[in-house]
């Protein structure tokens, strides 16, 4: 029994293996998709943009400033801050921008209701009066053309959604912030713009983000149920047939954690979320032959990221366990360690992180790849930790809880993209 339960762990790894080489390979080797990235005169529609803020004192007002300021019709461009619940000088320093801007932001101050980023959207939609709506939090920093990369997908009616690229604008600050440097451009400039290419399943990532208001109205508007409203909201339009876009080269500049402790919340609260997601529509998706097979197979894969960190500690017990109990194993132990360290997805895959140091044009950072061991560990001891609460929690009675990441920033910044 256990050897064969350990064969079927080191088969999930090895898919998830095959399926970095596959993006990294169709990155670097294969035809880019950038079907709208022509679009720059247009008669640009109306947009919404709503900055989720909940005590957001250092870093509400770099967005508003820096969204005030971009290259879009000023008169088709309202503002929402959506301040939920905040105890700090959110409030305030909204304000102080409403009196001198009355016509272009229309602040929403939510003093009560369901905690959590979904819950404050779903209030807010009372504010949303436009087709089109974009979201950010509010440690983003948008460039001047942003809107417009982001609005330009919409003009093709099958798209439900838009994702944009994340970059940290912290880079330099700590090693933490190096490594998550590293991580994101793995998972933006390799692996979403591969399913990009492949006509997969391009993530919508709760920010720096696009979504079509009648498209959100067809699925149900926002769930508050959920730590992780992105990944739920991806799946939820494409099984109801709406796609979704990655523009690679809409980039965002974005805050990363600087400190461990906030790391460690942030990845447990996304593991919970998207094992939520990964519960609620992985049979659906499997049953869904509106949708290609080869979505399938990747939303499949996708759903399953943050379920493969226990799976591989399970699989390094059962190797051990087998090891000292004289099974006949071979090479399994080998290929286990080859193979975990390509598990957690979007994270810690060295091979599309030296793509994406490649193709941004910045190899030297390819000098840290070493410490993204660091990383991985953490995030894999995290992700299994989320896991095994999910399954203990609720015996237990408790309930969910929407962890806020920890802002560093003390003073405003400048919109650019950071040095290598």
């Amino acid at each position: 029994m256990l050897l064969q339960l350990f064969g079927i762990v080191i088969l999930l790894i090895c898919i998830y293996t095959v399926r970095h080489y596959c993006f990294t390979l169709n990155r670097i080797m294969g035809k880019q998709r950038h079907p709208y990235i022509d679009i720059d005169t247009a008669d640009w529609p109306a947009v919404t943009v709503l900055i989720a803020a909940h005590n957001e004192e250092a870093v509400v007002a770099d967005i508003i400033r820096a969204l005030l300021e971009v290259d879009y019709p000023k008169e088709r461009l309202t503002i929402v801050p959506v301040n939920d619940r905040s105890k700090d000088r959110t409030k305030e320093i909204i304000d102080s921008f409403v009196e001198k801007y009355p016509d272009r932001i229309i602040p929403f101050h939510r003093t009560g209701g369901k905690p959590g980023k979904a819950a404050a959207l779903k209030d807010a939609m009372a504010y949303v009066k436009t087709e089109i709506m974009l979201v950010f939090d509010a440690d983003y920093i948008p460039g001047k053309a942003l809107i417009r990369q982001l609005v330009a997908p919409f003009f093709d009616p099958e798209v439900g959604s838009v994702m944009g690229r994340v970059v940290p604008l912290n880079v330099g600050k700590k090693l933490l912030t190096r490594l998550l440097d590293l991580e994101r451009s793995g998972g933006y400039q390799v692996d979403q713009q591969a399913r990009m290419n492949l006509h997969f399943v391009p993530q919508y990532g709760g920010t720096v983000a696009g979504i079509r208001k009648c498209a959100l109205h067809e699925i149900g508007g926002w769930n508050e149920n959920t730590l992780a409203e992105d990944t739920d909201l991806t799946f939820r339009l494409l099984m109801a047939g709406w796609k979704t876009v990655y523009e690679n080269r809409a980039e965002c500049y974005e805050e990363v954690p600087e400190r461990w402790p906030v790391r460690v919340r942030q990845i447990m609260r996304w593991a919970k979320g998207h094992n939520q997601a990964m519960v609620h529509y992985a049979a659906s998706l499997t049953r869904r032959h509106d949708v290609s097979w080869w979505e399938r197979l990747d939303g499949l894969l996708l759903l399953g990221v943050y379920a493969m960190a226990p799976v591989l500690l399970l699989g390094w017990v059962l190797a051990l366990l087998l090891f000292y109990t004289g099974a006949p194993i071979g090479g399994g132990v080998a290929v286990l360690g080859l193979a975990a360290f390509t598990t957690l997805g979007n994270f810690a895959a060295f091979f599309e992180i030296a793509a994406a140091t490649r193709l941004d044009g910045s190899r030297l950072r390819i000098r840290l790849l070493p410490f993204t061991f660091l990383g991985f560990a953490v995030s894999l001891i995290s992700v299994s930790r989320a896991a095994w609460q999910q399954i203990i929690e609720p015996l237990m009675g408790k309930e969910m809880v929407w962890h806020k990441t920890e802002r560093s920033r003390i003073g405003p910044v400048a919109v650019g993209r950071p040095a290598a």
